[in-house]
């Protein structure tokens, strides 16, 4: 029978994935032809999604993007025999922005059936949690350590660091908790990684749970995620009836137990800390820091809070081996990272490689330039609290250290583009009045500092003693930074102080008369 590949993704949904694929399954049903017809995650070139891959003798042949009304031509035309058409793509794999991808995290996204446990194992899944059942939680834990692996929701704290403290706290109950509450605009990995492949997710909160003497484990599901939630649950249904998961992993005499809590709907709440005061059941507010979620965490136990795709990432670390990891990547950046590119961008989408490509190789081999044509003027990495970057800093790596040293974050890897059109002066009041509706109302400089700093965005603009409230609006910045409880308040002078600095004229800021 005739395997044909059409995504499940929900941005494939939204290009209409669910039409194609029953328009797809009446067409060959009229003609009394048979296929077996799989919901596969995204391959991550959304400009050609509804993407349909069928498996032929000679490889998997791709089409797309496929409307409904594309189908009956395609079947005339031989497409479940891989053959020509307007549409045909070919091996997709082989396409330029996908065959230099480095895929560690995202190897088996978009090749499987993403809730068939068979499948997984079939593309080498769970290899990484035989591997740690015969090892010990601090050789799991070095080889982690070894690897270099940060984390990748945007602090870049060293998971190995994290993981170890969490393994010598004192406490008979511990914690692995997902924060999988993936908010930053521009930012879809933690979704493609849930939807596309939730075993893996599993597999690597498990080898946590075995790392660090957890066995219980949440994942903090953003609400607005209801594809990959049943994805999620029922690929958790299967792994306990596998004994992947429950009082007795593969026989080990290991436990381990996970479940799903949907989130508050707030951003806040992706700071780990509100995140587990949302968890338990509270109002998603800032923890004073210390003592810290590794010490004390959920319900007042030692607790490893990692973002998804750090999660993901554990399972090929503890099949190829630390180093096999670490040989990725640049400097103390060790590794891939899911870029996600969005915004004014011609090919937008998701591709994954290791760390030390340029943000111009990004913008223009993979991105493909602006969707408009127009020249890129500014990008914006790292959701809503990172620094806009002017083309003069194209040309920097995507390294955590190369982005600090320009006070820029890489974060979770989101890109936002925009050409020429932008006017920068109303992207920096966007990030305050962002600030003003997600803070949690905590702290003063994050609570009333937003609110401030969008009155005096709008004197500048205005040109109300412009010099004056510029001093103010820097002022301002510096004890946000400062004086913020969290990265709410603490980064949302990024974006403000970055479009300012590199963009003074969008505020009415005649540059060369200050300079005189």
């Amino acid at each position: 029978m005739i395997r044909v590949f059409i995504s499940r993704d929900s941005t494939a949904l939204s290009l209409g994935a669910n039409l194609v694929a029953d328009n797809l399954q009446k067409v060959v049903a009229d003609k009394g032809l048979d296929i077996e017809l799989v919901r596969n995650g995204s391959r991550g070139l959304f400009w050609l999604e509804p993407l349909i891959e069928v498996e032929t003798a000679s490889g998997r042949v791709a089409y797309g993007p496929v409307q409904t009304s594309d189908i009956p031509s395609l079947i005339d035309n031989g497409m479940l025999q891989g053959k020509d058409h307007p549409l045909y793509l070919g091996d997709i794999e082989a396409l330029p922005y996908f065959k230099d991808q480095h895929r560690l995290t995202f190897a088996r996204v978009g090749k499987t059936n993403p809730v068939s446990l068979d499948d997984y194992v079939a593309h080498d899944g769970y290899i990484g949690l035989n591997n740690a059942l015969s090892l010990t939680p601090e050789d799991i834990v070095k080889q982690v350590t070894d690897s270099g692996l940060r984390g990748r929701g945007g602090a870049a704290f060293p998971t190995g660091i994290k993981w170890n403290t969490v393994l010598n706290a004192p406490g008979e109950q511990k914690y692995i908790v997902c924060n999988a509450d993936e908010g930053d605009s521009g930012t879809f990995s933690d979704r493609m990684i849930m939807e596309g492949d939730p075993f893996v997710l599993i597999e690597g909160m498990t080898i946590a749970g075995l790392a660090v003497g957890a066995t219980r484990g949440y994942i903090y599901l953003r609400i607005e995620y209801p594809h990959a939630y049943v994805a999620l649950n029922e690929a958790i249904q299967s792994a306990y009836e596998r004994g992947y998961l429950g009082d007795d992993i593969l026989g080990s005499g290991k436990a381990f137990h996970l479940e799903v809590r949907r989130g508050a709907g707030a951003y806040i709440c992706g700071e780990e800390t509100s995140l587990l005061e949302s968890l338990e059941g509270k109002r998603g507010l800032v923890r004073f820091k210390p003592p810290l979620p590794a010490i004390i965490g959920l319900f007042g136990k030692p607790t490893v809070v990692n973002n998804v795709i750090s999660l993901a990432s554990v399972p090929i670390i503890l099949d190829k081996g630390g180093d096999y990891y670490r040989d990725y990547g640049m400097g103390r950046s060790r590794g891939t990272l899911p870029i996600q590119l969005a915004g004014n961008i011609k090919y937008g989408g998701l591709f994954e490689v290791a760390f030390g490509i340029t943000l111009r190789e990004i913008l223009y081999d993979y991105g493909g330039g602006s969707a408009s044509g127009r020249p890129i003027r500014a990008v914006q990495v790292g959701g809503p609290l990172g620094a806009y970057m002017p083309e003069s800093q194209f040309d920097t790596p995507l390294d955590y250290e190369s982005f600090s040293a320009i006070e820029a974050v890489l974060g979770h890897g989101g890109i936002v583009v925009h050409d020429d059109s932008v006017d920068m002066a109303e992207m920096a009041r966007y990030a305050m009045e962002f600030c003003v509706e997600e803070s949690c109302g905590k702290c003063t400089p994050c609570r009333i500092g937003s609110v401030r700093g969008v009155e005096v965005i709008d004197r500048i603009v205005k040109g109300i003693q412009k010099d004056k409230n510029t001093t103010l609006l820097r002022d301002l910045c510096d004890t946000m930074i400062a004086g913020s409880l969290c990265a709410m308040g603490g980064m949302t002078p990024y974006p403000v102080l970055s479009a300012l600095n590199y963009f003074p004229e969008d505020f009415g800021i005649n540059v060369d008369a200050d300079a005189a």
